[in-house]
This record gives C-alpha cells, structure tokens and sequence, in this order.
C-alpha cells in the first residue's frame, strides 16, 4: 500500500475541512439567527487561501486524479453556496431599505420637524 505525499493530505484536510464549513453554512444560512455568517466566510476564505497555497506550483494537468470528484463535488457546493450567500445578501438589503424607510416616516410625521423648534419672537 502507497502512503499519501504529505502534500496529498494537507490538500484532502483542506478539502474535507472546506466542505464541512460550507455544508455547515448552507444549512444554517438563513435558518439559524444565531449563524455567524462573518466567522464562516473567514473559514471559508482561509481554506481557499491554503488550497491556493498547496496548489500554486502545480500545473492544472499534474493534479492527483484522487482529487478530481472531491473537487467537482466542492464546486458543486460552492455554486449552490453562492446562490445562498446573495439571497442572504439581498434579504439583509430589502430590510435595510424597510429600516431607512420606517425611519424617514417617523422622522417626517410631523412630530419633530425644526420649524416647531426655532425661536420666535412673541
């Protein structure tokens, strides 16, 4: 039985530890109020740094073949990721503009406005 380069482990612990926090944060994105979304693209950037790393003198053609389904797989994840990730982003959009707008409203019930406030001289 070969053992693995050392280099092949580090890639398929990068690989598996990627997956984990992207399966982790489709399910979690959206689901979970309490879901760090900051903490888990830092992860998820971390990884993709190291992967860039351990691949950054390999040519595309060299690739150990072991790592082609894991990695197709990975792109699979990542694409329904990133669908995930703007339809977060554009809910978190939409209830900013409901925010500034509920704000504006009561800014301009009439309420406070600085005419109410000038100094007049009876």
């Amino acid at each position: 039985m070969l053992e693995a380069a050392p280099a092949d482990t580090r890639i398929t612990n990068v690989l598996g530890r990627l997956e984990l926090i992207i399966d982790n944060e489709n399910t979690r994105l959206g689901a979970d109020p309490d879901f760090d979304i900051k903490t888990s693209n830092a992860q998820k950037s971390r990884c993709l740094y190291e992967l860039t790393m351990l691949f950054r003198d390999t040519r595309p053609e060299l690739v150990p073949s072991s790592f082609a389904t894991q990695m197709q797989v990975l792109k699979t994840k990542l694409n329904a990721n990133a669908r995930k990730v703007q339809a977060h982003m554009e809910a978190v959009r939409a209830v900013a503009e409901l925010l500034k707008g509920a704000a504006r409203d009561a800014e301009n019930d009439g309420t406070y406005q600085q005419e109410h406030f000038q100094y007049s001289e009876f």
